[in-house]
């Protein structure tokens, strides 16, 4: 919020501890939207007048989720208010590559009647243009903005792609940020910033010296890769457990299909598929059209 929304940032009292509302952003959202809102967020916050806000964030990442956009945002804004009688604040974040779709506004009129929905976007793309201020900034989501752009711009060029990440990663020691937020980070950027194996080991193979010549090693290289299969592993049997409980047996071959899946981002969707679906068909179908998109 402080660092995409700073005027909303302003209003709130942040002495008090905002409210996560998963469950009740369920019931705003659409059950054939689920798979699709999994960035959404709900948080009821107070005001510095003491009455208390809900806040709706909703991240939109893929440029081909562009249908109807401002509409949705329209849609669960309305709902959010509907079930709390009380102001809500919609806010989007959008990381497409497309420079012109800049979706802020819905509304229509008929019969003299009138509504609309005026809400604040960030573009993610316009930081490329501030790249030396994101450089020299200390926050936390100026490096998460510098991965995702690089990430974005270094699709075809995976050599460059690992150059960069190694640049981005270093910046985590030249700011001084603590173990702890070095740690977090530098896991995130290893999930945004993918590289096939030979690259991945010369980025590792850096980050050890550096570390070395630092005398500052945070997390050997094995521990970062068990606690990424832990997280993996944690999931899967997540997902095969609800299904278990809500459908019975699952066949073998789906089972297999889950195991083999290590895109950690992918089995979170899968965990709120498998307390939705039907049938292992339906459940499989959306596993198929996951991967064939990813």
């Amino acid at each position: 919020m402080q660092f995409f929304f700073p005027q909303v940032h302003a209003l709130i009292d942040w002495s008090r501890t905002p409210q996560s509302l998963d469950k009740e952003l369920q019931q705003i959202t659409p059950a054939s939207d689920v798979s699709l809102r999994v960035a959404d967020k709900l948080y009821q916050v107070w005001l510095f007048n003491k009455q208390p806000t809900w806040i709706l964030i909703h991240v939109e990442v893929q440029s081909q989720e562009q249908t109807n956009f401002a509409r949705r945002m329209y849609i669960y804004n309305y709902r959010a208010f509907d079930l709390y009688q009380s102001p809500v604040i919609s806010l989007a974040v959008l990381g497409d590559e497309q420079a012109s779709w800049r979706p802020s506004y819905y509304g229509y009129s008929l019969g003299g009647c009138e509504v609309s929905l005026k809400f604040p976007i960030v573009k993610l793309l316009d930081y490329q243009a501030q790249w030396e201020e994101l450089e020299q900034s200390d926050h936390l989501f100026a490096i998460i903005v510098m991965a995702h752009l690089k990430t974005k711009a270094t699709t075809s060029n995976l050599e460059e792609r690992e150059q960069w990440k190694w640049r981005i990663v270093r910046g985590l020691y030249e700011r001084g940020y603590q173990r702890e937020a070095i740690i977090k980070l530098l896991q995130m950027i290893d999930q945004m910033m993918k590289l096939p194996q030979e690259l991945q080991q010369s980025f590792e193979e850096k980050l050890n010296r550096y570390e070395e010549e630092r005398k500052m090693p945070l997390m050997s290289n094995m521990e970062l890769r068990s606690m990424e299969r832990g997280a993996l592993q944690n999931a899967r049997e997540s997902v095969i457990a609800i299904l278990g409980l809500r459908l019975g047996e699952l066949p073998l071959e789906l089972i297999e299909a889950l195991n083999n899946t290590s895109d950690l981002q992918l089995l979170k969707q899968l965990l709120l598929q498998a307390a939705t679906v039907n049938t292992f068909d339906e459940f499989q179908q959306f596993l198929n059209d996951a991967r064939s998109v990813n």
